[in-house]
């Protein structure tokens, strides 16, 4: 860094002087207490900007089936040399049987050696191809261990791997680790059954980052006695799919772990803080914690607080944290002239890390001085998190409150160096703060009811992160532990908490990380943004839950293969006929996009779509493209209904030109039906912007079941009293011959019946092109229940959402035309099927709703509407 260019010259350069800076003694204002100063210099947190932050939740997604995937490169074959860490289950010695059938040598390790005796036999079995890492295979039993026990299971699965792939780190070794997190990496119901496998899984994500041109997968499995099965599925794992680094098996099932926008809300309970909660919080003298610590405080109206660090209890009365908190910059000439003076010259990186100092203790003072002023109670404890018998003593102390309210732990350090530069005690030292520190907490406290259980993981255990491997897998680990939470302590309410790197306080705004993190288009987290963050998911109604809190991940968010790994080419050589919004396709690590080029010159959907002359995507056509991408997902499952389906943005065809239509797709299972979440985006370049603006404009989930649907079908009501005619519908409409779908419309009780013409103009160029939800049959319904709308309250209304629809079969065939019958309920809502002459079903609408547009409609057009509607003249 700059700083360290800096101390090199003063350092080598005898004689060199800093320029003389008066020290800022005067700074701090006489009639100020210091107590007060460094109250007052404690950042607070802003609820508004907290609420504005992005929160992604990592969720499970399907991934596509091996044989759709293309190869990773790993040829595992006759001169392949194999390095197998066992586990005691099995599924090595399967492995290992299966690997001499391919020809491959193998070193099989079978015991827990020590880690020079690992690199001995690594070393005198020449060179390696690839790496299966199995101990995380095994179930530990968190009950029954102690801390040598837990220290023995760390050592075997994580660091005595970190020593084997330190050392083949430039031998373009593969790995490939097993875990039995339950096959879906934690991220279900049932929770992570194995959690420290997360310390493999994170290491392994961390180690992809560092090496982008090697095969890694971090392969998880349920809980199970099968050896053969999951064998197998190691080895294909090695051969194909180079897209994902986290891969799960259930069943026939491949789930890889996407992060999702949203909000993890729910029917629990959040939690209640008032006087008589009880906090215990780790790492409590760093400013970000303390800043939380302070937040919670002011929530809570006071509390008993255990605060853990291993600095020393810091005095407010301290004369050098009272001007850290009123001048900063004024502290750090000080301090070069008071080393200038005892050590005869000084030099940015000493006054630095003075400085670092001094910030612990204005943090920590700071934290306890903000707990007083609330009202609360401070205990403060000095000690290492991963001094088992410190904690002890420490958790005797929190046991006398009977129970704890929000269990905090922010412990940690970073030391960001890639592998070969990463000493055995500094990957030990990162690591085992946060491990051994959260056995020590959570055992210590056994028989203790926890209320909460909060965990500071960061971007770096989520997605890995070159040169943090320790960091990664800690992290990473601790999610995987409050996961587990959920069967262990199942009435404690656990969040993991992945943030990004903090802006304004923190270890991340000192020396060059800024400027990296810009560089690597990662937006680093204002610190007022992030202090409310958990006070905010504790006290929400959610169920435990892992969070990710960021902005723009930049290049984390980066696919780790350009074509996503999947084959797609053979998914669109597969289409018996072109879909009509099918264009270019490529697979990525949470699903598959797909985008297309329209031109409104060309289709007759958008030219005869235009409101206020401007061409506009029907939102018909957006579901459309959401069944085109997910039935090349899975060619041999049904589109069996559309749901949840909002309009959020109109996709405008600006000038007339062309435009991109892109939709992203990613899927779940629903019990046997497979679920695609899909989203349909656009953007464009606004006048005076370098950056494209990106829009979400529909999303919605297609239901993709092995049968095919069967809307209910129905009588088309008799035709009583007036009827609307299609020119008196399109003179309000805007819709040109390809969606004037309405030939005429009448209402016979609750029910409106709107007919559709027996000849329709073209769709869609070209007319070869397949549709398969029927698009005009739906948009039957929408115009039906807009001439209700219209006829009724004499405003029109655009399509807003869609609860469900239900398609016909793709092989019905119409007796007649089709009829959409429509029914307006008392919440604003309608419904509606779509049926043929003969009664039969040809689709089925349910919870649409519509937005209204400003401005009333001329009285002479809306009368015939009105009078059909509701016999008014």
């Amino acid at each position: 860094t700059l700083a360290s260019v800096v101390a090199f010259v003063y350092e080598r350069a005898p004689g060199l002087e800093q320029p003389s800076q008066t020290p800022a003694a005067e700074s701090l204002p006489s009639d100020t207490a210091p107590a007060e100063a460094v109250s007052a210099g404690l950042m607070e947190g802003d609820d508004e900007a907290a609420a504005a932050v992005i929160r992604r939740i990592p969720t499970p997604v399907l991934r596509p089936a091996l044989e759709a995937c293309v190869p990773t490169g790993v040829d595992i074959g006759s001169g392949s040399r194999i390095v197998v860490m066992m586990d005691r289950g099995g599924v090595g010695a399967a492995l290992v049987k299966r690997l001499g059938k391919l020809g491959a040598d193998v070193l099989a390790v079978v015991d827990a050696p020590e880690a020079d005796e690992l690199l001995d036999r690594i070393a005198g079995f020449g060179p390696i191809h690839g790496v299966f890492w199995l101990p995380a295979l095994d179930t530990e039993d968190f009950a029954a261990m102690d801390i040598d026990d837990w220290r023995e299971a760390t050592r075997v699965r994580v660091k005595l791997l970190y020593t084997a792939m330190r050392h083949l780190y430039d031998s373009g070794a593969f790995l490939v680790t097993g875990t039995r997190l339950g096959g879906r990496h934690g991220y279900d119901q049932a929770g992570a059954h194995a959690p420290l496998g997360g310390a493999v899984t994170g290491f392994a994500k961390a180690y992809k980052r560092e090496r982008p041109d090697v095969l890694v997968k971090a392969v998880d499995f349920p809980a199970g006695r099968k050896t053969a099965a999951p064998a197998e599925a190691l080895i294909k794992e090695a051969q194909s799919d180079p897209g994902v680094v986290e891969v799960g098996h259930v069943g026939a099932a491949r789930w890889t772990i996407a992060t999702v926008p949203g909000v993890a809300d729910g029917d629990e309970a959040g939690v209640e803080l008032g006087p008589d909660s009880v906090f215990v919080i780790t790492g409590a003298a760093g400013s970000i914690v303390s800043a939380i610590t302070a937040d919670l405080a002011r929530a809570a109206g006071g509390g008993t607080f255990h605060l853990l660090d291993l600095a020393p209890a810091a005095d407010a009365a301290d004369p050098d944290v009272a001007m850290f908190a009123a001048d900063r910059d004024g502290l750090k000439r000080t301090l070069f002239e008071r080393i200038k003076e005892s050590e005869g010259r000084a030099t940015p990186a000493q006054v630095e890390k003075e400085l670092a100092g001094i910030e612990r203790r204005h943090a920590s003072a700071a934290a306890m001085q903000a707990i007083e002023n609330a009202g609360g109670v401070v205990h403060y404890h000095q000690v290492d998190l991963r001094d088992d018998a410190g904690m002890a003593g420490a958790m005797e102390s929190v046991k006398a409150d009977g129970q704890v309210d929000v269990l905090l732990h922010a412990g940690g350090l970073e030391i960001s160096r890639l592998l070969p530069d990463k000493e055995p005690a500094e990957f030990d030292l990162v690591f085992d703060v946060k491990a051994d520190g959260w056995f020590n907490l959570v055992k210590g406290l056994e028989g203790v009811p926890i209320i909460s259980a909060v965990a500071f993981s960061s971007i770096a255990g989520r997605y890995g992160n070159g040169g943090q491997a320790d960091y990664s897998a800690a992290n990473d680990m601790l999610c995987k532990a409050i996961s587990h939470l959920r069967s262990a302590r199942p009435d404690t309410r656990g969040i993991a908490v992945d943030w990004t790197a903090w802006g304004d306080i923190g270890m991340a705004t000192r020396g060059s990380i800024p400027t990296v993190m810009k560089a690597a288009g990662i937006d680093m987290l204002p610190a007022a943004a992030g202090i409310p963050i958990v006070r905010q998911e504790l006290t929400r109604p959610a169920p435990t839950r892992e969070i990710v809190i960021a902005g723009g991940l930049g290049v984390l968010d980066e696919e780790l293969d350009p074509g996503g790994g999947v084959d797609t080419e053979s998914m669109l050589d597969a289409q018996n006929q072109p879909g009509v919004m099918v264009g270019t396709l490529r697979g990525g690590a949470a699903g598959l996009t797909m985008s297309v080029e329209l031109d409104p010159r060309e289709q007759p959907f958008l030219h005869d779509h235009q409101i206020d002359g401007t061409p506009v995507l029907p939102g018909v056509m957006g579901l459309e493209a959401f069944a085109e991408v997910a039935a090349l997902a899975y060619p041999d499952l049904h589109v069996a209904a559309i749901e949840d389906v909002d309009f959020h943005a109109p996709f405008k065809f600006y000038r007339h030109e062309p435009r991109q239509v892109t939709v992203e797709a990613s899927f779940t299972r629903d019990g046997e039906d497979v679920l695609a979440h899909c989203r349909l985006t656009g953007s464009r370049v606004l006048a005076g912007q370098d950056e494209p603006q990106r829009t979400v404009h529909f999303t919605g989930t297609v239901r993709l079941a092995a049968e095919p649907p069967h809307p209910a079908g129905g009588s088309i009501p008799d035709r009583k009293g007036a009827e609307v005619t299609a020119e008196s519908v399109y003179s309000i409409y805007f819709h040109g011959p390809a969606y004037q779908v309405v030939a005429n419309a009448w209402r016979n009780g609750d029910t409106v019946a709107g007919a559709m013409p027996e000849t329709l103009a073209a769709n869609h160029f070209p007319d070869s092109a397949v549709t398969i939800v029927g698009p005009r049959s739906l948009e039957l319904c929408f115009q039906t229940a807009g001439v209700h709308e219209i006829g009724t309250t004499g405003v029109m209304g655009l399509p807003l959402h869609v609860d469900r629809y239900i398609p016909a079969p793709a092989d019905g065939k119409p007796q007649g035309r089709l009829t959409a019958l429509v029914e307006a309920h008392d919440d604003g809502s309608f419904s509606a099927s779509v049926v043929d002459e003969a009664g039969t079903g040809f689709g089925a609408l349910s919870g649409y709703r519509t937005v209204r547009l400003p401005g009333a409609i001329d009285d002479d057009l809306l009368a015939p509407l009105r009078k059909a509607m509701t016999g008014e003249a």
